[in-house]
């Protein structure tokens, strides 16, 4: 096994000011595989869904590669749900009701070939998850971890904990401030990664996303969309395309991440486009690699210096 992520897969209902979805499958884990899939296919998911789960999806992810041994069905059991509205610049969201359901159950129990992966993507859940998993794995040549403003509030040591872990840790800005303590995101990440993780990856949205370590910080632009569907799993998307790339190149270097990030804000640019993963399904390399392209020049400049 590749790339193991570990996250949850769930159903959402979705309102912008340009439209509604209702019972649209989402979850971080269900991004994040998609967007990896176009880069790594020896993959697998760690989670747990009810039995109105459509298996109509899980045949879908299994055709791109992905590995579902680890995705546990519960019987008379509903999957995990969420529901938002967005406000009007896309940016704000509210939650408007968040059910739980099977995800009170989550135990990840690691197949042998689970255990074997070089990669793994820990997805937001609370940090005793990701930690179990960690306890799991052998021999990772990566760990990435995501998370939220949730868990610092609520599991801030136990979150500590896990993040003293693993190599990268990718959180969007007002998590860094708040993680931190320091307004400054260079001073966030500098106090960040004293806390452990080899490098510090910031979303900022539609403002792009920012990669520090000890001693570098790269700054990507997001891609200017003529519209935005629906930004929901974008972050998580961003997620999939940094790790998968990372994956399939298996250079860690800080310029290779460099790629990697512009490789996840590709993949995040196009999830915006239609409502849940509905964009990430049909997907060809050659829009990727447009897409990607279309980053490159979107910064490239030639300047002489007076």
């Amino acid at each position: 096994m590749k790339l193991v992520t570990v996250g949850t897969v769930a159903f959402d209902n979705i309102e912008t000011p340009f439209g509604k979805a209702e019972k649209v499958v989402g979850g971080a884990a269900t991004y994040i595989s998609l967007a990896a899939s176009y880069f790594v296919k020896e993959q697998g998911i760690v989670s747990v869904v009810g039995d109105d789960f459509p298996k109509k999806t899980m045949d879908e992810l299994r055709d791109r590669g992905v590995n579902l041994d680890g995705l546990e069905v519960l019987q008379g059991k509903e999957s995990f749900f969420w529901s938002g509205r967005y406000h009007y610049d896309m940016n704000a969201r509210d939650t408007l009701e968040t059910r739980l359901n099977v995800l009170m159950d989550l135990d990840p129990k690691l197949s042998d070939a689970y255990k074997e992966a070089k990669y793994v993507m820990l997805g937001n859940l609370d940090p005793g998850i990701q930690a179990k998993v960690l306890d799991q794995v052998e021999a990772p040549a990566l760990v990435a971890l995501d998370t939220m403003n949730f868990w610092m509030d609520s599991a801030l040591a136990k979150l500590k904990e896990v993040i003293a872990r693993v190599d990268i840790l990718v959180i969007n800005d007002s998590e860094a401030r708040q993680l931190s303590g320091e307004h400054s995101l260079v001073k966030a990440a500098h106090r960040i990664l004293s806390m452990g993780p080899r490098y510090l990856v910031v979303k900022k949205g539609e403002h792009g996303a920012l990669l520090f370590d000890k001693d570098r910080v790269f700054f990507a632009p997001a891609m200017p969309l003529d519209e935005v569907v629906d930004p929901t799993g974008a972050g998580d998307t961003f997620a999939g395309g940094f790790i998968g790339f990372l994956a399939r190149s298996g250079d860690h270097g800080f310029d290779n991440l460099k790629r990697a990030i512009i490789t996840g804000s590709a993949m995040a640019s196009f999830c915006c486009e239609k409502f849940g993963v509905e964009r990430l399904m049909d997907l060809t390399q050659e829009e990727i690699d447009q897409r990607i392209q279309q980053f490159v020049e979107l910064v490239d400049f030639d300047i002489e210096l007076v």
